[in-house]
């Protein structure tokens, strides 16, 4: 008997993801992926339970998986706090001590998730790597309504709007937005935030989840999005997006290929615009002014 927060997996899909139960209706289970931003809908009769071990042997995979995207940008943290180095300098200052003599101000993060315990985990991800946000949960259907007052209130720079999504080809083909679970509640939000913030290098956007829309996402005004390719995007995958945004310099253009790279979704799984970074630095050091 299968009840709420159980772990299973699709007979039909090969046992391919791990979900837990979200709710389970009078012939059909809902199903939230446990490490990807995936929300099916699945008969009881497909589902199987999730032994203990063959959890802990996908969950070792997982940890891997995490700890490789964990350690990629933190060596490409070095490389920017480096450069900010050189910058701090700038060729008159010829102390060592000088030129570690500044702080630096990022941006403040509002990381708006359908999912809760996903938004635990990026919290402590953000907070790993020194970065101030503020969590909220807000399921996908309520964010056109609610992001527009709380970005208000929390005034970020960078907002990511994420939970799960799914494309479901018997709805439509992938170009009809009505195919996706949540996509359409992505792409109400960011429009009705561009409308109040117009300008893409003041207030940073992501959005999206797994195979959400991602062009329509990017065309109502999001920086960056997924998934171009349809596919699933791990749970702490924007993150990573914000974080590259929040430690490349304002005087600076993200590369595409830097943002996505130390994902574990990949170019499949993410993309976006050409922005600009939003850290800035300033001398002389205080401890009482860096965050």
């Amino acid at each position: 008997m299968l009840t709420k927060g159980d772990l299973v997996t699709r007979k039909s899909y090969n046992h391919d993801v791990i979900f837990r139960v979200k709710s389970i209706e009078d012939s059909y289970v809902i199903l939230l992926g446990e490490n990807v931003r995936l929300e099916v809908d699945a008969p009881l009769e497909d589902l199987k339970k999730v032994t203990g071990s063959e959890y802990q042997e996908r969950k070792s995979h997982i940890n891997k998986q995490e700890a490789c995207s964990y350690r990629l940008f933190r060596q490409d943290y070095r490389l920017l706090k480096e450069k900010r180095d050189i910058e701090a300098s700038s060729g008159y200052l010829e102390s060592e001590e000088e030129k570690a003599n500044y702080f630096q101000i990022s941006p403040r993060i509002l990381h708006i998730d359908g999912d809760a315990l996903f938004l635990k985990k990026c919290v402590q991800l953000y907070e790993q790597l020194g970065l101030q946000v503020h969590g909220q949960y807000i399921h996908e259907r309520n964010m056109p309504e609610e992001v527009l007052a709380l970005v208000k209130k929390i005034q970020p720079e960078i907002v990511v709007l994420t939970g799960h999504d799914a494309y479901s080809k018997s709805k439509g083909s992938t170009k009809n937005l009505d195919a996706y679970r949540h996509s359409k509640y992505f792409v109400e939000a960011v429009r009705n935030l561009r409308q109040h913030y117009p300008h893409f290098d003041q207030l940073v956007i992501f959005a999206g989840a797994c195979q959400s829309h991602f062009e329509s996402i990017i065309k109502a005004g999001a920086n960056f999005a997924s998934s171009p390719a349809r596919v699933n995007i791990h749970a702490i995958d924007p993150v990573y997006v914000a974080a590259r945004v929040a430690y490349t310099s304002f005087m600076d253009y993200i590369n595409i290929w830097d943002v996505v790279r130390n994902t574990i979704s990949g170019e499949k799984g993410l993309g976006g615009l050409q922005t600009r970074g939003l850290l800035r630095i300033g001398m002389p050091y205080s401890e009482d002014v860096e965050n």
